[in-house]
């Protein structure tokens, strides 16, 4: 096989998301604010106002977001072979992201995301089949590699990555799924050893760092996960903005920027696109701060984790 030179390959999920977007007066569903708790009707009959069929993923949304911002992008994927496997593969083909690392595995089914959109805020229904991941990097030439969330199966995956990443060289970023960091730090200590920037959200690093939410302040979670590995860390959290610690120590802040929320799947990986496209780009970690904060801005402006993401 020909060897494939990239600016970046994401490594992670590519899955279909069904997003059902139900009105704030739906009279089926009531928000107990109190307890943060959505309550339905069992057995009831719901109608939603819109239901869309999706191509989502952390992996699949970050190779689309780098590539719409000018990267040479590829992505390392398993995925089952059905109708909406291929369209996984054409959306990813139509974005200009290479499918050609995407291995189909005969006789299972796409993975799903049920994600039901109401007042603002996701509720996400998500199903991992159990892959192998049994992935090959030897016809892969990158700058960089960003590894992020993958299924059951996701150990012999990553502790590949990193074997790739020694071997040739190549910088890494790293952004922990679920189960991942439900594993423990421990599991992924050979990664976080490996990383060149380290993407998470506040709670994600307070679960890394096995804290208390709120015990600790953002500098502080940054800075203590930066005694991992990482040479560079970027902590989202929501409307308070991005901060991130550098391989000096140097602290940054960026601002949310104010917008009309409408869905917010996907925020955290358009700000990884764009951060990270900066930064092959040579940008300053400010400025590939703005590039993500703007991303992101953009993403939960529309429903879904890819329509919004921006173009160079």
């Amino acid at each position: 096989m020909t060897p494939q030179t990239f600016d970046v390959v994401c490594i992670g999920n590519a899955k279909i998301d069904t997003f059902l977007t139900l009105h704030e007066a739906n009279q089926h569903l009531r928000l107990i604010e109190k307890t943060n708790e959505l309550c339905i009707k069992f057995g009831d009959k719901i109608t939603v106002d819109k239901a869309e069929i999706l191509v989502g993923g952390n992996a699949a949304n970050v190779a689309v977001g780098t590539s719409r911002l000018g990267l040479h992008t590829g992505i390392v994927a398993e995925i089952g072979k059905d109708e909406f496997a291929q369209k996984i593969i054409n959306t990813l083909s139509f974005e200009k992201v290479d499918t050609s690392n995407v291995r189909q595995t005969e006789g299972q089914q796409s993975s799903f995301s049920v994600i039901l959109n109401f007042k603002k805020e996701r509720t996400i229904f998500s199903e991992h089949v159990k892959r192998s991941h049994n992935f090959e990097f030897g016809n892969i030439t990158t700058k960089w590699v960003y590894l992020t969330s993958l299924g059951n199966e996701w150990k012999n995956a990553y502790n590949k990555t990193v074997d790739f990443i020694k071997k040739s060289k190549v910088r890494l970023a790293f952004n922990p799924g679920t189960l991942q960091i439900q594993s423990g730090r421990n599991n992924i200590e050979n990664v976080l050893l490996a990383t060149d920037v380290l993407f998470v959200n506040k709670e994600e690093g307070e679960a890394l760092l096995g804290h208390t939410q709120g015990r600790q302040s953002i500098e502080d979670i940054a800075s203590n996960l930066q005694k991992f590995g990482p040479r560079v860390v970027i902590i989202t959290d929501g409307e308070n903005g991005s901060f991130a610690i550098d391989d000096k120590g140097n602290i940054s802040k960026k601002g949310a920027i104010e917008t009309q929320v409408v869905e917010k799947t996907g925020a955290g990986d358009a700000y990884s696109s764009g951060f990270l496209s900066a930064l092959i780009n040579n940008k300053p970690i400010p400025e590939a701060m703005e590039w993500g904060t703007k991303n992101s801005a953009s993403v939960i402006g529309k429903v879904g984790a890819q329509a919004g993401l921006l173009y160079v």
